[in-house]
């Protein structure tokens, strides 16, 4: 059995979708549960009606925009009266009632923004049974229970897991097709487990079933050493042992979400990404293995604030005051992505997640003296060699510099 997730580049249009389906029938002899994120943007359009509701403003436009887009796409795929069209009208009504909720924004934020799998696994469901494929739609929040952490929910993998396992027989005669991202918690609500948490839900069907393996299909050829976008001469990896790819998920690499290494390494499950446009190209298998001689890994992390705490009263910096900076960034979710402090100050370098942030800063300066600066762009080589260790410690604009015996970051103004 395969678990393979789709994104939503490879889902933005109907060619996509078609090649999406391509893809999946060339295994017609394999146990498949297919994962599918959200099309194209879809998820911004859906934060962006959600943010609009919360200020009180009229989402009619964005939403209206956001189902003329879908059935744009339904129509160039099925006929006019097929039964997709009154699955995606229902999700519709059901995105309108969501922004009519009171209570927690998270909560109602987990409630709408997790309706853009929901349209896109109705599509590739009935597309896959147009070519007389057997496919299963599968609501995803019947099988991964988390805790109420809305926006980064936890599993509960005991329950997740046996809930999966009852999947089991629908297996032995069906595609299945299935939502990323989300979740449900005890109490009915839909959860989402983090933004681009896709990969996640496809190493936690994975890891409940012991697949024989993962494949993630994108739009680059394979994990490659650097963002082609920065960097035009990165290459791609052939292979990588699992704890390499998890210090870059670590350090900002987008290729492949935080959270999915783990459950795959502890069950020995290998993760393919191969591109979707040229499924033939061998693409990147990232499994245990030694691999001698890496090229140098670069990974740009911008929308950085820097974060310094001095003391008022010019005693050290001591393990009590780092006991309550690190109180405050646990009890309000932050993670810090690079710290260093002096006798007097410790500065550290996060994601500028602004309402956490801003908190943060206020709570901090009930005991310290706080300077900030945001707009920074942290860069981090990870195994580094001479050539790019001096390139990088040149940079212009350095605002904080760290480096250690196979790493080097800094943090730099753009």
């Amino acid at each position: 059995m395969k678990v393979f997730k789709f994104g939503g580049a490879s889902l933005k249009t109907s060619k996509g979708i078609r090649n999406v389906a391509s893809i999946i029938a060339s295994f017609p002899n394999t146990k498949l549960i297919v994962v599918v994120s959200a099309m194209g943007k879809t998820t911004d359009a859906l934060e962006k009606i959600f943010s609009n509701s919360q200020a009180g403003k009229d989402a009619t436009v964005e939403i209206n925009s956001l189902k003329a887009y879908h059935r744009s796409i339904s129509n160039e795929l099925f006929p006019a009266d097929h039964a997709v069209h009154t699955s995606l009208d229902k999700t519709f009504e059901t995105l309108s009632q969501h922004l009519k909720l009171a209570g927690d924004a998270d909560l109602v934020y987990d409630q709408v923004v997790s309706l853009g799998e929901i349209l896109s696994s109705i599509i590739i469901q009935h597309y896959l049974k147009e070519l007389n494929l057997s496919a299963y739609w599968l609501d995803a929040r019947t099988c991964i229970t988390t805790d109420s952490s809305y926006r980064e929910g936890k599993v509960d993998w005991e329950t997740t897991t046996a809930n999966i396992q009852k999947i089991k027989p629908v297996l032995d005669s069906s595609i299945i097709v299935t939502q990323g991202f989300i979740g449900k918690n005890n109490d009915g609500f839909t959860t989402t487990l983090g933004r681009e948490g896709s990969d996640f839900t496809a190493a936690i069907f994975a890891s409940s079933l012991h697949a024989e393996s993962v494949t993630i299909w994108k739009d680059v050829p394979g994990v490659m050493n650097a963002d082609p976008k920065r960097l035009p001469a990165a290459t791609v990896f052939g292979e990588l042992p699992f704890k390499e790819a998890a210090e870059m998920t670590y350090y900002g690499a987008s290729v492949i979400h935080p959270k999915t290494i783990k459950p795959l390494a502890n069950k020995g499950i290998p993760l393919l990404v191969k591109n979707f446009d040229d499924p033939a190209l061998p693409g990147t298998k990232i499994h245990e293995c030694t691999v001698e001689d890496l090229p140098p890994l670069i990974v740009f992390k911008d929308n950085q604030c820097l974060v310094s705490c001095k003391v008022t009263d010019y005693t050290f910096i001591s393990e009590e005051q780092l006991s309550v900076i690190f109180h405050a960034l646990s009890e309000l979710d932050l993670r810090i992505n690079l710290m260093q402090n002096s006798a007097i100050s410790f500065s550290f370098c996060l994601d500028f997640r602004e309402n956490k942030v801003m908190a943060l800063i206020h709570r901090l300066q009930q005991r310290f003296e706080v300077y900030y600066n945001t707009g920074l762009t942290l860069i981090t080589v990870k195994n580094y060699d001479a050539p790019t260790y001096t390139e990088y410690r040149a940079k212009s604009g350095i605002v904080m510099e760290q480096s250690s015996r196979s790493t080097l970051q800094v943090l730099v103004k753009h």
